[in-house]
């Protein structure tokens, strides 16, 4: 179990525009990742060190965004201004998870441009949208070359996470302790006055920290 990615939801400028404004602040250009028909959204991403990455999203003008709950956490975010979405755990064998949780698995799949079709199965989305500083969790069917953290240079990696939220809530969902995915990655606990959930990302790049 690992830090697989951070997901922050579009803002009203939509998808190209915070993309745009991220990666200005963080000094690199995001990419575009293309479509995940299944859920009705889109995604562009940044990959950083230790085999993370994190991805910008948005929902389409397309019926799975309002049945697939991914979607529909996507276009909730996006309509209260966009900002970070969640966080998301990378597992070698997710049936351990379904029999945790007792439910199945779905099938996950992003058409990317150049024709690559990315393919994962996760499950926890609803735990999710009912608190928001539970991370759900993947596991990659692509092999690693093809997955949106390759090709990091090392220059911009993730140094802090900051999260509201309870860390004892956080390891019971994942079923070990928190620090077990996050091994690499620093977590400012801190009690929520409002909606749990990532506050910020502190990214470490060649100008400096760059808190998101």
């Amino acid at each position: 179990m690992r830090l697989d990615h951070l997901s922050y939801a579009a803002g009203p400028d939509g998808l190209a525009s915070t993309a745009q404004r991220i990666g200005a602040l963080l000094g690199r250009s995001f990419v575009d990742g293309g479509v995940h028909p299944r859920f009705g959204t889109r995604n562009m991403t940044l990959a950083l060190g230790g085999g993370t990455y994190l991805e910008i999203v948005e929902v389409l003008d397309h019926p799975a965004s309002d049945k697939a709950p991914f979607g529909q956490a996507v276009r909730a975010r996006s309509a209260l201004g966009g900002g970070w979405l969640g966080w998301v755990v990378s597992v070698p064998d997710i049936s351990t998870v379904e029999t945790r949780l007792g439910r199945e698995a779905v099938q996950g799949n992003r058409h990317v441009p150049d024709g690559t079709d990315l393919r994962w199965k996760q499950i926890g989305v609803h735990g999710l949208i009912a608190d928001p500083q539970l991370p759900f969790f993947i596991e990659w069917q692509s092999p690693v070359e093809q997955r949106p953290s390759a090709g990091a240079d090392g220059a911009y990696s993730l140094a802090c996470l900051e999260i509201a939220g309870d860390p004892q809530r956080v390891s019971e969902w994942l079923g070990e302790t928190v620090e077990a995915p996050l091994e690499d990655v620093k977590v400012e606990w801190v009690a929520p006055h409002g909606t749990p959930g990532v506050i910020a990302a502190q990214v470490q790049t060649p100008n400096g920290l760059v808190r998101i």
